[in-house]
């Protein structure tokens, strides 16, 4: 049983270079394009209101196809070929290259697993696009989500306002078998921060490693709001210049996710609090060993776990404590706008 979409062969050329800082424009023309594509029914499954509580019901997990527990959107299985390219012109807009790669291959690992496991629930079509108020407005959101996989976007007066929760993940992280053989698509994820907890000293060691055995998954699973972790950390100030260099590549791994122009936004605002920012460890240093590690801010959290399926299975976050889906700035807009009435 094959269930790879063909269009993913040629969804790579639909991800060009950023010669102009129009993501919010791109994202606007985009949504449009394919809202455009849709019929009636359609629509009604794609649309929503901002303030929805959809908005907001994110998860990560292989849910129900149907009935209760379904995600909301419209999924890839339902549209037309050309409704399918267009979907994925609107997914183009929100990423960089690599992570526009990344969220394709993360897609066809479900027809990986479907070989593995013969269960039904594995499919690279239940993938759902979900479009939160009228794209152009002054605010308005979408969505692209399904196992493995959810970005959500915030545009509000005509600038991507946020681009969190950002939710990644690989299953298998390595593939072991078969044709794809040797694919690691978060490869980076854990590379770098491998590298980094190896380089540390036994005094720095002594700060960063928070449990000596790794918790099953990311603290923060799918919660909708956020919190700094407690726990403690190694402080970025009591890293070596090497350190501080791996720190900022691992940091960038998670940030350059998304578009250029809204990175480099993103970026500065880390740089801003560096001097705050921590680096947790937990578990093994060695591949295949189950391991964690977080990178918390005062405004950030990024989150990693490989400890399932044999240390095999990666789950990777991007949180923003005020920010994720874009509520500080959104509850801004809206108070001043109530206020003009």
């Amino acid at each position: 049983m094959n269930k790879l979409l063909p269009i993913f062969a040629l969804a790579a050329l639909l991800n060009g270079p950023v010669f102009a800082h129009d993501t919010a424009k791109d994202m606007a023309k985009a949504a449009s394009d394919f809202l455009n594509s849709l019929t009636e029914d359609q629509k009604k499954k794609a649309t929503y209101d901002l303030t929805t509580d959809e908005r907001q019901n994110w998860h990560f997990i292989p849910k129900p196809f149907e009935g209760e527990g379904k995600r909301g959107g419209l999924p890839i299985s339902e549209m037309k070929h050309e409704q399918q390219l267009l979907a994925l012109a609107l997914l183009s807009t929100g990423l960089g290259h690599d992570a526009y790669v990344q969220a394709l291959q993360i897609m066809t690992l479900e027809q990986v697993l479907f070989e593995i496991e013969k269960k039904d629930h594995r499919d690279p079509k239940m993938y759902y696009v979900s479009i939160f108020g009228e794209p152009g407005a002054k605010a308005w959101g979408w969505r692209v989500e399904g196992h493995h996989v959810s970005m959500n976007f915030t545009v509000a007066d005509d600038k991507v306002v946020a681009g969190t929760p950002i939710f990644f993940a690989s299953n298998p992280a390595e593939i072991l078998d078969g044709p794809r053989k040797g694919l690691r698509v978060l490869a980076a994820e854990e590379d770098v921060a491998r590298k980094l907890i190896k380089s540390l000293d036994d005094a720095q060691k002594k700060e960063a490693i928070i449990m000596d055995k790794a918790p099953r998954d990311i603290l923060t699973s799918a919660e909708r709001k956020v919190a700094p972790l407690e726990g403690g950390g190694l402080a970025y100030g009591k890293l070596n210049d090497e350190q501080k260099k791996l720190l900022g590549r691992l940091i960038g791994v998670y940030v350059k996710r998304l578009r250029p122009d809204v990175a480099k936004d993103e970026l500065a605002t880390i740089d801003a609090e560096l001097d705050k920012v921590v680096f947790a460890w937990a578990g093994g240093f060695e591949k295949n060993e189950p391991h964690y590690y977080r990178v918390q801010g005062p405004t950030f959290l990024l989150e990693y776990a490989n400890t399932q399926n044999g240390a095999n299975h990666v789950h990777a976050v991007w949180r923003d404590f005020d920010g994720d889906f874009g509520e500080d700035v959104l509850a801004k807009h809206y108070a001043e706008f109530h206020a003009k009435e």
